[in-house]
């Protein structure tokens, strides 16, 4: 494909922009593939784009029952950050932090990475010893935060109140190389760079069953007929846990809805985002001026991703304390997206009982910006059979009682 440029923009310009070409292809499915990729979400193209990138595998389908990047992709509040307590969080949360910042080069795409810091406030004393302990795990991980006070905080974000008369704030845990990132530019470059490598996205084709022969996986059963492979990738979030079921196993795994709103657009007020897990709420501020806010997942499995009025009754209840010129303004639209909750909160990046099927789910609330560290792992376990970034996270920890439980360590899980 045509690589884009700022010489790129003007040459269009100048013929009406005529000589665009389609970022991605709509190929109908071939019979078989090398590789069979389930979701084309942010996960599921960022394993495909790094099986072609690092391994020279390209012969490969990411089967979409929706459109692309439809799912939890486009329904987040795109925070960025690797400050997890447990080691094996922080690496593959790392990961994805480093290969986000030159993400736009890479894929020559902009994904309109922002580095503008993200901010987890302690308002408990509780809260203060867990994020000194997470900064000092940090240091010892490679990973740059630090622990800084309220007057700091206050620099930081002019608009937040220290004083709150039930949570006041007592410091906050500080990664200053954290941000956000365009959620949808995401998935469509990464769908661009895939698609330049021949590798087919197929939309609007549902995966209705899980063919095997012998113990191996051989295909999959589709509303666009069969389609064989020798590797299977389910990378279907919230859905993992039915696809599963198709393959004669199950998963450790809950759906729950996870909510978000966003306010009217106002004129710049927060250059960074800030996380209070003690209210269970976190803001930033978007390009276009919109108050981005989010909160905790909803108390009760379910498959809806639209919004409820008790979410934004608890979670704008609770900022509103923090943040009191959030009273003032108007909702602007709020959604959903369903996502798939562990024990332990940590991810699943695991073989299967079925041979030659993978899987890559379980990122509760913090999937999005895990989406390049997820696929590269993801990659290198499908294409080698191991990979350091998913050892810790297979299913056997279930079995084995080695949990990584960033749920007990952090409060609560982003």
């Amino acid at each position: 494909m045509k690589r884009y440029s700022a010489f790129a923009i003007v040459r269009e310009a100048a013929r009406h922009h005529l000589g665009w070409q389609r970022a991605w292809t709509s190929p109908e499915p071939r019979a078989s593939y090398d590789v069979v990729i389930v979701g084309a979400g942010g996960h599921g193209l960022a394993t495909a784009y790094y099986l072609g990138k690092n391994f020279g595998i390209t012969n490969v389908a990411i089967l979409e029952k929706g459109w692309l990047g439809g799912g939890n992709t486009g329904r987040n509040t795109t925070i960025i950050r690797s400050n997890y307590l447990q080691d094996p969080s922080a690496a593959i949360y790392e990961k994805a932090r480093s290969l986000y910042e030159t993400l736009s080069q890479d894929l020559n795409y902009n994904v309109m990475f922002s580095p503008r810091g993200v901010m987890m406030l302690a308002q408990t004393h509780h809260e203060v010893r867990g994020y000194e302990r997470t900064a000092h795990a940090n240091a010892l991980q490679g990973v740059e935060t630090e622990f800084i006070s309220p007057s700091r905080v206050k620099e930081l974000v002019p608009i937040i109140r220290l004083d709150g008369p039930r949570y006041p704030v007592l410091g906050a845990l500080w990664q200053p190389r954290g941000g956000t990132a365009r959620h949808d530019a995401v998935a469509w470059g990464y769908a661009r760079a895939c698609s330049d490598m021949g590798m087919h996205i197929i939309q609007q084709c549902e995966v209705t069953g899980i063919r095997s022969e012998a113990g191996r996986v051989s295909g999959v059963e589709t509303s666009k007929g069969a389609i064989g492979c020798n590797r299977l990738g389910l990378v279907a979030s919230g859905h993992s846990g039915v696809l599963a079921e198709m393959a004669g196993f199950r998963l450790p795994l809950e759906s729950v809805a996870l909510q978000a709103l966003v306010s009217e657009p106002i004129k710049p007020i927060m250059d960074v985002v800030v996380m209070a897990n003690t209210v269970h709420g976190y803001m930033s501020q978007s390009d276009k001026g919109e108050m981005v806010i989010g909160g905790g997942a909803d108390g009760f499995n379910n498959y809806t991703q639209r919004g409820s009025f008790h979410h934004i009754e608890e979670t704008v209840r609770a900022l509103v304390e923090t943040f009191p010129m959030l009273s003032r303004l108007k909702m602007l639209r709020q959604w959903g997206g369903i996502v798939d909750m562990t024990g332990d909160r940590s991810p699943i990046l695991s073989k299967t009982p079925l041979d030659g099927c993978f899987v890559n789910c379980g990122w509760g609330t913090g999937g999005f910006k895990a989406i390049p560290g997820s696929g590269w792992g993801m990659a290198e376990l499908m294409a080698k059979g191991h990979s350091p970034l998913t050892e810790a996270f297979s299913l056997a920890r279930f079995r084995e009682g080695r949990f990584v439980d960033e749920s007990v360590a952090a409060g609560v899980a982003h």
